[in-house]
């Protein structure tokens, strides 16, 4: 009997053991990437509007520190839920240096995947404030913010090998949120899905993994009703569902 439990015991030792090497590469790897991210400057039109604004600032941020570089991709590199954004908002992920974080955006979207169980609180303000993503990890078509929230084509190319390292590396991926049309654009063509199926609003695509696309929490969707508190979390919780099935 006490063999048998020591063995049991043992074979419990060498399971954590496994778990966390591979969890230790996982982190290892974004750890990697993150830090080549913040140090790009490939887009002088970026590099110098990301900058400008973190010089500038806006009044109501005069005493922030601004972050003013590429904001790395946030969450969990073992998740099976991934976010896939359009670029930091200037005066948010700029400032704060953490995705969607200090932005009207940030707020919708955080109080979705908290809703949904994706997050471990509802508020996104600042780096240090404790919020952990739970089976999730958000990144975006580019890290740097654009001029009029609009990123160039080039732009969106010349960041496009952090996104297809991430897609190669998020091994345990089940369900991709895409928010925006270029978002969703973005990741079909990294993905080398043709021909671009047609976006639309908390559709599913039939893709391994999943795919839904969503309109973008912007201001500009927010504000006109085109997009609803209600109608961004039936995204995410058709995103929980699909996970809960497989």
């Amino acid at each position: 009997m006490w063999d048998a439990m020591g063995r049991r015991a043992a074979a419990t030792r060498e399971l954590m053991a496994s778990w966390s090497r591979v969890h230790s590469a996982a982190v290892n790897w974004a750890e990697r990437l993150h830090a080549r991210i913040v140090r790009c400057r490939r887009c002088p039109r970026l590099v110098q509007w990301r900058e400008a604004v973190a010089r500038q600032k806006k009044r109501e941020f005069c005493d922030w520190d601004y972050w003013g570089r590429p904001v790395p991709s946030f969450g969990d590199p073992e998740a099976r839920l991934l976010v896939i954004g359009l670029a930091p908002a200037a005066h948010g992920a700029n400032r704060t240096g953490r995705m969607f974080t200090g932005d009207a955006s940030g707020r919708w979207l955080y109080r979705a995947l908290h809703r949904a169980g994706f997050a471990s609180q509802p508020t996104s303000e600042r780096r240090d404030d404790g919020l952990r993503l739970l089976d999730c990890y958000i990144t975006a078509a580019i890290h740097c913010a654009p001029p009029g929230n609009k990123p160039l084509p080039h732009e969106i190319a010349r960041c496009n090998d952090f996104l297809r390292e991430e897609l190669a590396r998020l091994k345990s991926v089940r369900v991709v949120i895409a928010l925006g049309r270029i978002a969703f654009e973005t990741y079909c063509k990294t993905r080398g899905i043709a021909p671009l199926p047609a976006f639309a609003h908390n559709r599913v695509y039939n893709y391994s993994p999943w795919l839904i696309g969503s309109y973008h929490p912007s201001r500009q969707n927010t504000n006109t009703g085109k997009l609803t508190e209600p109608m961004f979390d039936a995204v995410f919780a058709r995103a929980r569902e699909l996970l809960d099935t497989q």
